[in-house]
């Protein structure tokens, strides 16, 4: 392999590193990654002490070396915080995302059909204002969803139908979500 396939390995691996730390900090990971560490520091030694012609992968290659000294310094003082028992492992956060994750499953099915339609709704209706060339700083998916939900019962009562599908069309060169009736369930 020739130097840019070494160094882009490199960075692979001091990624994937860096991942499985934070899993083992995260107490995912039973150990720590020793021997990934190892074939990382042996990337890092490997072209220290040669002299890298091309200024581009020489400035990679050396953000990719402070970077993973860096980690190093990091690992090695969380390594050092659990040993003394002064480390609480950020449990919060993880247990916090798998509740979020857990409450989605535990939806009712049609519930979670609302959501994806809202959630598809609002990247067409961002899609199409991007298209327009207008600002979306003042769009949210609670805007879109809240719209949403106000008019769905007055189409469904006005066409007399149970669903009702919502698109996006761009109308004199402004973005709205139109509304008509679907097919009735009951058919």
């Amino acid at each position: 392999m020739g130097l840019p396939e070494d160094i882009a390995l490199f960075e692979q691996s001091l990624h994937d590193l860096i991942t499985r730390y934070e899993q083992y900090f995260l107490g995912l990971e039973k150990r720590e990654p020793l021997k990934l560490l190892d074939e990382v520091e042996r990337s890092a030694r490997k072209y220290l002490n040669v002299n890298i012609v091309n200024t581009m992968l020489k400035f990679k290659f050396n953000s990719l070396v402070a970077s993973f000294n860096t980690h190093k310094q990091k690992w090695s003082r969380i390594n050092r915080l659990i040993e003394d028992g002064k480390y609480s492992r950020d449990r919060f956060k993880m247990a916090m995302h798998q509740d979020k994750a857990s409450a989605r499953q535990s939806q009712p099915s049609h519930e979670l059909d609302a959501i994806l339609e809202v959630e598809k709704i609002y990247q067409q209706y961002i899609e199409a204002r991007k298209a327009c060339n207008l600002p979306l700083k003042n769009v949210t998916p609670e805007m879109i969803a809240s719209a949403i939900k106000k008019q769905k019962p007055a189409i469904s009562a006005k066409y007399n139908c149970d669903r009702v599908e919502f698109r996006v069309v761009i109308e004199e060169g402004k973005p709205k979500i139109k509304a008509r009736p679907g097919s009735s369930e009951a058919q």
